[in-house]
């Protein structure tokens, strides 16, 4: 067991991100004194949302200067912490030289993060932004499993560098944080696996897969159908909740899976439309999976044969078993996820009703 003091400070890498910046949020408002790794503290435009945040709660925050492929950025960031929250690694659907711009930022980002750890004395626990993409490629991937449905103990071994290489970098990171852990003493290490983290972040203006999904439903580029994409969902509140129980609970260990629930593009629609009514432009008919295997490339090259193939109208289940007993996380109704975030976009003036 792994007893953190709470009076230490606690590092996040990656402050600027989606998921991070709701775990500084979290962490602020529980009066924790938070070290954040950003790319250029000087940027103050970009740190505002932050900012806000820690003006109005009990904890204070301090901006550290750190690249990922920089192995020797971290270590002031780290002085003085005992719990490390490495977030920080790139969510693209879609990249010209996914070596370049996935694997190697999230691969040699972590070893350089953990080698900090390793030389940082006060560090005991270090908690990873994982991925269920690191315990499967595809939706077919499931069937094949042993309990056909996503658990802790099984890994990724179907993606490439050619075929889902986001998902290619999650495995290959997680691993080697895994094996660099194995090879000391001094800390550990657990991780947090979520499936599609959806939900209101602090920055309404923030990028992402998970904002260009929504706002995809709602402008209308899914008005003439949609792709019967099977997901897993969860709300980006209660990721941010993991990390933190999984930093400060003494018992937790290895791997969490925090997936709320197993769902799909066409149930998220639904519920987005039952809420805002016909003033946005959702879709309402399903796509053939022959269209989208036809035309998706055309469309979007990340929607590539193979991936359709392999997913679109194939099941998404997951065991979140693990997350609700070892970290106490409670899970909200998935509608009160996406309408929150979609009224998000709405008031950032992000997505315009019909005219």
């Amino acid at each position: 067991m792994t007893q953190i003091n709470p009076a230490s400070p606690v590092l996040v890498t990656g402050g600027t991100g989606y998921l991070a910046g709701v775990i500084i949020a979290q962490l602020l408002g529980k009066g924790h004194v938070v070290h954040v790794t950003v790319r250029d503290p000087d940027q103050r435009e970009k740190l505002k949302h932050l900012e806000a945040v820690a003006a109005a709660s009990p904890g204070s925050i301090r901006y550290f200067r750190a690249d990922l492929l920089n192995p020797d950025a971290f270590a002031p960031a780290m002085a003085g912490c005992e719990l490390v929250i490495h977030t920080a690694s790139p969510f693209i659907a879609h990249v010209e030289d996914p070596q370049r711009d996935l694997i190697d930022p999230a691969v040699e980002g972590t070893r350089n993060v953990l080698a900090a750890v390793n030389a940082t004395e006060t560090v005991r626990r270090v908690v990873l932004t994982s991925s269920c993409a690191a315990i499967y490629g595809d939706n077919s991937d499931i069937a094949g499993m042993p309990e056909r449905r996503l658990t802790e103990t099984v890994w990724n071994t179907s993606s490439t560098l050619g075929h889902q290489a986001y998902s290619l970098s999650k495995t290959r990171a997680e691993k080697a944080a895994w094996d660099i852990v194995h090879a000391q003493s001094r800390w550990d290490l657990v991780t947090i696996n979520p499936s599609l983290i959806l939900g209101p972040g602090i920055n309404p203006q923030a990028s992402g897969e998970s904002y260009s999904i929504l706002t995809q439903m709602g402008d209308g580029t899914m008005a003439a159908g949609i792709p019967d994409f099977r997901i897993g969902a969860v709300d980006v509140r209660e990721v941010a909740a993991a990390h933190i129980a999984a930093g400060y609970t003494p018992e937790a260990l290895g791997r969490h899976i925090l997936s709320a629930h197993d769902t799909g593009f066409v149930e998220i629609s639904a519920l987005l439309r039952e809420h805002f009514g016909d003033r946005y432009r959702f879709g309402k008919s399903i796509l053939p999976k022959f269209l989208v295997w036809l035309i998706g490339p055309m469309i979007n090259p990340a929607l590539t044969r193979k991936m359709v193939s392999r997913n679109v109208g194939i099941p998404f289940t997951a065991d979140n078993s693990k997350s609700r007993e070892a970290l106490s996380i409670s899970y909200r109704p998935l509608a009160e996820t996406v309408t929150e975030h979609f009224q998000q976009l709405i008031e950032a003036g992000r997505i315009k009703p019909r005219a």
